[in-house]
């Protein structure tokens, strides 16, 4: 049977559709929505965001049924979490268009992220952290003999982040030294409980770690993609070289640089003063990315009949 999944993040909305007894991948896409663009210090969705999070849930739902899905599980994360009128997008999806929004927690997007992430990435014996940059939040789960033993989802997405700093453009050293203590005030937990035995691997998901292996595959002429593309492996030294140049250049530089996905030009500028703190942090050796994530860990979940999961009506 065919299942669709529809991951509501706050910058793009995703959609899976895969067979639940071959595994096999039948359509992969997103949209960009940019849900919490405009989100007001009262934290309202504008109402041209949700504007564009119906039309993408109404294009995804077509798709989903011109593929042949048979069911449609539909999850929203950061931007609808934190929503005080969410209310308004959960009713108009569900009377418009059939779709019934899971909202859910931090700490079940972590742990659907983590189950993802391990089925598209073979662990190191090393300890291993695992981090999701979204627009709304940023999740870590830390890794250890290749179990899960710690997760926590901050608010430092970068759609937050942006909003937040509004750093110039390209952005000053003062503004990056800004944000550098801001996460480190903000992590404080996440160095407590690596104490001892810092992670030195670091596997990135989501679209920000995408577009960094897009632009190092593009920029360098190297392909370290696995065989299945499912996940990248980047060197230290390449992946340095990009992010100094996202943090030196304009938005149209970094428009530009081949392998960018144009709507990540504004975001990769925090993602990689987060990515760098991390780095810096722990003494990171080691970084990959995976190209699967929360959607993928939903389907496993699916598949094993776990969790109470709201389904859409075709």
């Amino acid at each position: 049977m065919k299942i669709a999944i529809i991951d509501c993040g706050t910058n793009t909305f995703n959609l899976l559709v895969k067979d639940l007894s071959s595994d096999e991948i039948i359509h992969n896409s997103k949209i960009s929505v940019r849900l919490g663009e405009g989100k007001s210090e009262d934290h309202l969705l504008a109402d041209s965001a949700i504007k564009r999070a119906m039309l993408a849930l109404a294009q995804h739902k077509q798709s989903a049924l011109e593929h042949e899905a048979k069911e449609i599980i539909a999850v929203a994360t950061a931007a609808v979490r934190t929503a005080a009128n969410a209310k308004l997008l959960i009713e108009q999806a569900e009377n418009e268009l059939g779709i019934r929004l899971n909202v859910i927690d931090g700490d079940t997007e972590a742990g659907l992220i983590f189950k993802g992430v391990a089925a598209g990435i073979e662990f190191k014996d090393a300890t291993t952290l695992i981090m999701d940059i979204g627009g709304g939040s940023t999740e870590f789960i830390l890794v250890r003999d290749k179990k899960p033993v710690w997760q926590k989802s901050y608010p430092i997405g970068t759609s937050f982040m942006l909003n937040k700093f509004r750093p110039a453009d390209p952005i000053l050293n003062e503004e990056i030294e800004e944000i550098d203590n801001f996460l480190e005030e903000t992590l404080v937990e996440l160095t407590q409980v690596c104490q001892g035995d810092f992670p030195r691997v670091l596997i990135g998901s989501s679209g920000s770690f995408d577009t960094l292996a897009a632009m190092c595959a593009e920029n360098f002429q190297t392909s370290r993609f696995e065989a299945d593309e499912s996940s990248y492996t980047f060197t230290m030294h390449e992946y340095m070289q990009i992010s100094q140049r996202m943090l030196k250049a304009t938005f149209e530089e970094r428009l530009d640089t081949p392998g960018m996905i144009p709507m990540r030009a504004d975001m990769i500028v925090t993602a990689c003063i987060e990515i760098n703190h991390i780095i810096k942090r722990f003494g990171i050796r080691l970084i990959q990315q995976c190209n699967y994530a929360l959607k993928e860990g939903l389907f496993i979940e699916l598949q094993k009949n776990e969790g109470a999961w709201q389904k859409s009506s075709l």
